[in-house]
Order: structure tokens, then sequence, then C-alpha cells
């Protein structure tokens, strides 16, 4: 496959740390269609939107959101990142996102994940001890969805499915569904033994905190069959791309440290993040994705290369940066960054851009 080059969003409801100013819940979901819209505008290839159970995020039916986005858009992928499978019914997920697949004509994606956030499974009725099983079984029972219809099919968490008419089927051949890893050895090898994509997560820390998850789950994949280099793998990232180095740090900074502190602290995870912290995660060897384009662009090959990446998904925006700033960013990354490392990695690899 070619790189692809996204962006995804949480629609975090967060209060502006300049401005003091708290965004309706309206106008962010008004703005995250606005954000799908200018990034297939602009020729960026996937546009994701994560799910939330809390009132300081707009993302608690992506589904919903992403329907809304396939009526404004014409060509960008749009995906799920992460659905929180262990909490949701893969019957009611296939039907959601392939009638997303119907209205886009074909463009429907899902990335399932355990979820780090964990307030949608007392939510739903589901206890914690299970959240390892759930995930299994219910990964197990979407890919039976997606491979079989009717389908009949039994598990522990769920009532039976006996010559099962799950409907509608998907636009095309199928629907991809990806794994969203956070690092986990474990769940790196049960991806790989399953042949499936893998979008792994990465929050802070150097570039290279994934290198051994990607061999384990190029290890397994072999071990079961499946070809390695046939199997797509995505970085998910915090990122902006500014007109310069510094007014990229400057803009995404303070929006981004309050992020961290606002939409973590209710899950026992919010800590303060300093200026000179948030620059050294800046650096050419660390994980954020931010600067410059010239820098942006030398950030993305570097994770190509390193990674062996079919994809990036940057998560801009974050902790309530103001629209205007968001899309400028979106504009940058899909005029200035996005052509030149699609180029680039063609020619790497002898294929026409």
């Amino acid at each position: 496959m070619a790189f692809e080059i996204g962006i995804m969003t949480f629609g975090e409801v967060t209060e502006n740390p300049v401005t003091g100013e708290l965004s309706s819940p309206r106008r962010r979901v008004r703005e995250t269609i606005e954000q799908a819209e200018l990034a297939d505008e602009v020729g960026l290839d996937v546009f994701g939107v994560g799910e939330h159970h809390r009132s300081d995020f707009v993302g608690s039916a992506p589904t919903i959101l992403l329907a809304a986005a396939a009526e404004r858009t014409r060509n960008i992928r749009l995906t799920s990142s992460v659905t929180v499978l262990g909490s949701e019914d893969p019957v009611r997920v296939w039907e959601q996102f392939a009638t997303i697949d119907l209205l886009s004509a074909g463009r429907a994606e899902i990335i399932a994940g355990r979820g780090s956030y964990t307030e949608s499974f007392p939510l739903f009725g589901y206890d914690l001890r299970d959240y390892a099983e759930l995930f299994r079984e219910k990964l197990d029972l979407l890919l039976e969805i997606r491979e079989q219809n009717p389908l009949t099919w039994r598990g522990r968490f769920r009532a039976p499915l006996v010559e099962a008419d799950i409907a509608p089927r998907a636009d095309g051949a199928t629907i991809p569904i990806w794994v969203g890893v956070g690092g986990s050895p474990a769940s790196a090898v049960s991806t790989g033994r399953l042949g499936l994509p893998m979008a792994l997560a990465l929050l802070l820390g150097p570039m290279t905190h994934h290198r051994q998850t990607v061999d384990l789950y190029r290890e397994a994949a072999a071990a079961a069959g499946h070809d390695p280099a046939a199997l797509p793998i995505s970085i998910n990232a915090h990122g902006y791309v500014g007109r310069t180095s510094r007014q990229a740090r400057d803009v995404m900074y303070p929006y981004f440290a309050k992020g961290m502190l606002d939409n973590n602290h209710q899950r026992g995870a919010g800590f303060r993040l300093s200026r000179p912290a948030f620059d050294a995660q800046s650096t050419p060897g660390a994980g954020l994705l931010v600067g410059s384009p010239p820098e942006m662009i030398d950030k993305l090959l570097a994770y190509h290369e390193l990674y062996g990446l079919d994809r990036a998904l940057i998560q801009m925006g974050f902790g309530g940066m103001p629209q205007k700033d968001h899309l400028d960013a979106i504009e940058r990354l899909g005029t200035e960054v996005a052509p030149v490392v699609r180029r680039e990695i063609a020619a790497r690899s002898g294929r026409a851009a």
C-alpha cells in the first residue's frame, strides 16, 4: 500500500488555557466535521475519531460523527481511533461501520482496541476483570461477521447467534479492521498471529519506543503463516505543523499541557508537563510530531525508516486548541508535508508517487 498520512481527534472539551473559554459540545461537534472536510480537501488520506464516554469529550458516538463526515467528504478514509471493542457489541459495530461504508462508497474502516480509558465498561455493564477476555472474544466475533453471513456463533459474553443475518454488508469486498496496540507485547503477538494490521499508539517517549513491539508482531505473523511485509503498520501520535519550529511548539504546548492534565486526571494519570519536557519530546529522536513542515517531513521519514510504516495518524489540537490554529496545521500537513513524504517514500521503494 502507498504511504498514508491522516489526522485523528477525540473531540475533547477543554478549557482554553489562554482565554479561559470552554468550548460548547455543539461547537466542538461542528468543528470536528469541519476538520474532516478540510483534511479531505487538502488531500490527506485518513480521518479518525476516537471513542470516550465522558463529558469532557464529544466522541461518545464516533460512528455518528464519521457518518456526518462521510456526507461532507469525497476521498478520505474514515476510521475509528479506536473503537473500544470490549464494551461494544460487535454486531452493532459491524452494522454501523457497514452503513458508513455505504454512505462513503467504501471508505470506512475500524481500529479496534482495548481502550486505555475504561469508563465505558461499567457504563455498559461489563466487569473490568474480564477486560482482556472481552476484547479477545469480541474481536473474534467481529472478524467472523466480516467473513461470513449468515453466521452461527457462540461465546461467553453475549447471546449466541444462530444463522443470524447481519446487515448491511460492506460496500465493496470488505471493511479493513486494524488492532490498536499501546505497546503491550501480548497484544502485538496476538495481532500478528491473526494477520491483522497494527495501529501503534505513542503518547510520549523516544521514537524507538515500539521497536520491540514491531519485532514481536512481525515474528508472530511469520510464525502463523502470514507475510509480515504485507501487513500494514501505523503510528498514531500527537503533533502539530507550524510555520516554523518555534511557532509550532509555542502554539501546541499550552493546549497539549492542559489536555495532559485535565483529560487524564479523571483516570488517575493527569500530570503537569513543563515546557522544557515538552521541548525535549519535540526533538528529532522523540515521539511527538511537532515542528515546521521540513521537520515534520524528516520525522515522518524517520518513523517510516525505523518501523517500515505504512501510515501515520496525527492527533492535532489536543487540549482544546482553537479551530483556526487546528485548521492551519491540517492545511500545512496536507499541502506542504504529505506530498513530499509520499514522493520520497515512493522513490525509495521504487513505486510511482
